[in-house]
């Protein structure tokens, strides 16, 4: 699993107008590329009446998938300019389609270019782009007394609760940094003069706007 890596916040669409052409840029997060051509389909289906619907994916750790598709565009000019736009913001299990109403106005080889790769960019900006980072949940099992103090030294540290549970002793879960598991434990232990029961859970992935 990777450390941390960048993807899209989720669904989302963002139209533009370019000389008189509408382009509307949708996004989705994807795992697998079944979902990636899952969902090219369905905006293909919603724009069945468009003149292009172009597409291009990145899926997995080391961006073992991808692909563009210029669906009728001069070739090179709209699936691979998108597919570059997901490139150079080092996103993840990510998949774009930028569906065209043309306006009239020829834009040319670079225009194309240029069009197709704006739509994306702003469509991407307009949606959010979140880091995941891969975490360590720690949890710490207190007696009530010392709720007070752990929990306001923990929201004003580099530790991000993650919940807390109120049973017949408090358990508090903490996301932590791989690499500060151990200071993260030997900080707990002091905070509370060696009474509280720490233990590592599971690893997920805590997401950030950015």
């Amino acid at each position: 699993m990777l450390s941390h890596y960048y993807t899209v916040k989720g669904y989302g669409e963002h139209e533009i107008v370019i000389q008189k052409s509408r382009f509307i840029c949708y996004v989705e997060r994807v795992n697998t590329e079944e979902e990636a051509t899952q969902f090219i389909q369905q905006i293909k289906k919603k724009h069945h009446d468009a003149n292009h619907n172009c597409s291009a994916y990145l899926i997995g750790e080391n961006d073992t998938i991808q692909k563009a598709n210029d669906d009728g565009e001069p070739s090179g000019t709209a699936g691979v300019p998108m597919l570059e736009v997901l490139k150079k913001k080092q996103l993840k299990d990510t998949v774009v389609v930028v569906t065209r109403y043309f306006g009239g106005i020829k834009l040319g080889t670079g225009g194309l270019i240029r069009a197709y790769g704006k739509s994306v960019s702003e469509g991407l900006s307009a949606i959010g782009i979140v880091e995941r980072k891969l975490m360590r949940v720690m949890h710490t099992k207190i007696d009530y007394t010392w709720l007070g103090k752990v929990e306001n030294e923990l929201r004003d540290s580099i530790y991000k609760i993650k919940e807390i549970h109120y049973l017949e002793q408090v358990e508090i879960e903490a996301f932590v940094e791989e690499a500060s598991i151990n200071t993260f434990e030997k900080w707990m232990t002091e905070l509370t003069n060696g009474q509280g029961y720490i233990i590592k859970g599971e690893n997920i992935y805590l997401e950030e706007p950015i």
